[in-house]
């Protein structure tokens, strides 16, 4: 029973401290996890902040602003149509933008404020809709609108906006952005409701689920809060038991985390409730200690059981013997037969063992490689015991881990493929063991096998080893090519020093062979050839949203520029690694999906294939291949916008069409008045109506005049200046001419051809 006792207690002695270390490190990930996640949500925040000054930068090279600014006001009247025509034109910025979904353009000359939706001729009229609580409209004048503000950020105020009440940060800049004077031509003020900043901010909290999150700007004023009032703050600032310059640390029940940003000063903090974030190991803890307790109870119940049948027969043995003891002879030999007969028994059992165990010999040595390569094994001394249980004959000195592919066999599976695919793994590992036979292998999967080349004397370095391998493996590829036509490629690790090491050597080689496949390489590659990588890849917002621009004017050649531009920076112009093209891949979805949140997509009857062919794009082939698809989808978007527009043009045109019929004997009937009627841009008019019809506006406008001309000049009731004058001419001698050039004769010799 003591035995028994003993070995219970040291598994459990082993299972404590595995449970303290496990406990420690659950902690540490923890909080690790959640500064992680906190940095996370501050680069989004300042990337979503960068976006605003962007926009202010944009405005700051539009120009129709620029000629807003800096035209001289009239008494009586604004320029109404350049308001208008700007508000059209920065009204798509907040239709994109969540960050720019309310801000207000404040032109001093023009005194008036425009919105995403309106324009306000007064500044009160503005304050009436959308106002600060704490400044009145005199205040809210002198601090925002006659002041230059230079990427100004104003904290968090309370503001009512139609009606209601929210809080909001406001980055104010003037334009044009060289303003150094007491007032600016223009200003720039977007309005960020801190619901919005402080989503960006949840992740944390949600993670754990509760907490509270804070910004603060760089003299303490705040940014943003969720789950935390401003005095709790304040009171967390003034203990002196806060260490404000820790990253994390425990405070009362919480975690608070505190990261401050390089670029803009702000402060960031959030606090986890201890009990929240210990969840996983106090569930680790109450498995540990139940099962633990269990096993004890139960151990010894069995122990007790164990023993006491354990000693049962030792001591009826003992009592037979002492009962024997001296007696007929025979009787005591029984009982030695009976011992040797049981031993007998074992030794016969063990042969059988053995010799089981030789015929398992290779799945033993198979089971050993894969350990070996998962880096299951804890120490040399461990690896060395396998090894020798294994049979393998290797010291595992140095050396380095290689995998060879047997190409033409992808995507083919069937029985025969697969059949097909062991009897080429056969010879390729019969002819590399040849060649060498300390070179231990295993297969990876149907048409892989991992082998484990070790290292000369000769061969100290990584270049001497290199050299050695690739002398021997590319007569080795020729032999299977030329007998057997098998095609292998093979991707290498880094030298290892020891057993230990040999996983790591793995990892390489099977990054080294996704990166093969990745780039589409061939022959013998090494990890060396694939460490000059670039660590993030190149698609800048402006490149973003240019492409977002682009598709929704249809622009499709433009767009495939684009992509074209983006694989070119990523692939001549970078080596990226298979993640970073994967998260590239995941940029460029991201950017076709938020074109398809737009009313001009959700409203086609091909959304719903665009959004598939869209979610189905996968790093799985080459990088040109994914060009190809990506090209796809930007021709299916650009015809949905294609077909929308074709709709839209030709209801414009015709509009346009019956406007002119309407009012073509009106003599001030110019492009100006046609595309105010049609609310659009005059060059805009007159392109589109080229496009649709084939002719010009000025000259169908002409032909619609001289058509009615000629009619009246049929009716014969009417002189030529009479009609000259009810078909628009103030100049009976403009419509003469123009008559002739579109009739080709002249009006009175068009009359008399039908007299």
């Amino acid at each position: 029973m003591t035995s028994y006792i003993v070995i219970l207690i040291i598994p459990s002695i082993a299972g404590y401290m595995s449970y303290r270390t496990s406990i420690a490190v659950t902690q540490s990930v923890s909080i690790e996890n959640s500064v992680t996640q906190l940095q996370n949500s501050k680069q989004i925040l300042e990337r979503r902040m960068a976006e605003v000054e962007g926009f202010t930068r944009q405005l700051a090279l539009n120009q129709d602003l620029y000629v807003l600014m800096n035209q001289k006001k009239d008494i009586d009247d604004g320029n109404v149509y350049g308001i208008w025509k700007l508000m059209k034109e920065v009204m798509v910025f907040s239709q994109t933008n969540d960050f720019l979904k309310n801000y207000y353009i404040y032109l001093r000359n023009e005194n008036v404020v425009l919105t995403p939706g309106s324009a306000y001729f007064r500044p009160e009229h503005y304050y009436e809709y959308g106002h600060y609580d704490d400044m009145d409209q005199a205040q809210w004048q002198q601090q925002v609108l006659d002041r230059t503000h230079s990427r100004e950020i104003l904290p968090m105020k309370p503001f009512t906006m139609n009606g209601t009440q929210t809080s909001v940060i406001s980055y104010m800049q003037s334009l044009p952005l060289d303003s150094f004077g007491s007032k600016a031509p223009a200003t720039v003020v977007v309005l960020i409701d801190q619901k919005t900043v402080a989503s960006l901010l949840s992740g944390v909290k949600d993670r754990y689920g509760g907490g509270w999150t804070y910004v603060s700007n760089a003299e303490g004023d705040p940014i943003s809060m969720a789950g935390i009032g401003e005095d709790e703050i304040k009171a967390i600032n003034a203990d002196g038991a806060f260490d404000k310059a820790k990253q994390s640390q425990f405070y009362r029940d919480d975690l608070v985390i505190t990261i401050r940003s390089a670029a803009t000063g702000w402060v960031y903090r959030a606090g986890i409730p201890r009990k929240a974030l210990m969840e996983n190991a106090n569930t680790i803890k109450y498995i540990t200690w139940s099962v633990t307790g269990a096993a004890l109870l139960i151990g010894l119940a069995v122990g007790w059981m164990l023993s006491h049948r354990n000693s049962a027969p030792i001591n009826r043995l003992l009592g037979v013997v002492r009962e024997q003891f001296g007696k007929d002879e025979p009787i005591g030999r029984n009982a030695y037969d009976f011992l040797q007969g049981n031993i007998a028994t074992i030794i016969t059992s063990n042969r059988t063992l053995e010799q089981e165990l030789t015929r398992q010999q290779p799945l033993i040595r198979d089971a050993f490689l894969k350990r070996l390569l998962a880096g299951e094994f804890q120490t040399r001394e461990e690896i060395e015991a396998a090894a020798a249980q294994a049979d393998t004959g290797l010291a595992l000195g140095r050396g380095s881990v290689g995998i060879l592919h047997i190409h033409g066999y992808a995507g083919l599976d069937s029985v025969d493929i697969l059949n097909e695919l062991s009897a080429a793994r056969l010879l390729l590992k019969q002819s590399l063991r040849d060649i060498d036979g300390r070179i231990l292998m295993t297969d990876l999967g149907s048409d892989r096998v991992v082998a484990i080349f070790p290292a000369e004397g000769g061969d100290a370095d990584a270049e001497a080893f290199r050299t050695a391998v690739q002398a021997l493996l590319d007569p080795f590829a020729a032999y299977l090519f030329s007998e057997y036509k098998i095609t292998v490629t093979g991707s290498f690790g880094e030298l290892f020093d020891s057993g230990m090491e040999v996983s790591r050597s793995y990892e390489q080689a099977k990054e080294t062979m996704g990166y093969a496949d990745y780039t589409q390489r061939k022959g013998m590659l090494w990890y060396a050839d694939i460490r000059q990588e670039s660590s993030t890849y190149y698609y800048p917002l402006d490149m973003e949203l240019r492409l977002i621009s682009t598709i929704r004017a249809g622009d499709e050649e433009e767009a495939k520029r684009i992509v074209q531009s983006v694989m070119q920076q990523n692939t001549e112009d970078r080596e990226l690694s298979p993640e970073m093209a994967n998260q590239l891949i995941g940029e460029l979805k991201g950017t076709l999906l938020k074109l398809l949140d737009q009313k001009a997509f959700a409203e086609s009857d091909r959304f719903e294939d665009a959004k598939d062919r869209i979610l189905a794009v996968q790093l799985a082939g080459s990088i040109e291949a994914i060009r190809g698809e990506l090209n796809g989808i930007i021709e299916t978007l650009c015809g949905m916008i294609t077909s929308k527009k074709n709709d839209l043009h030709i209801r414009t045109v015709e509009q346009i069409k019956q406007f002119v019929a309407e009012q073509y004997s009106d003599a001030e009937l110019t492009l100006y008045r046609i595309a105010e009627q049609a609310e659009r841009p005059e060059k805009y008019i007159s392109q589109l109506f080229k496009e649709v019809t084939g002719t010009n506006l000025s000259d169908h406008l002409e032909k619609v005049r001289m058509d009615r001309a000629g009619e009246l000049l049929r009716g014969k009731a009417l002189t030529v200046d009479e009609i000259a004058s009810q078909v628009g001419y103030n100049s009976s001698h403009s419509f003469r001419r123009a008559f002739k050039r579109v009739m080709g004769v002249a009006p009175s010799a068009y009359r008399q051809s039908f007299d």
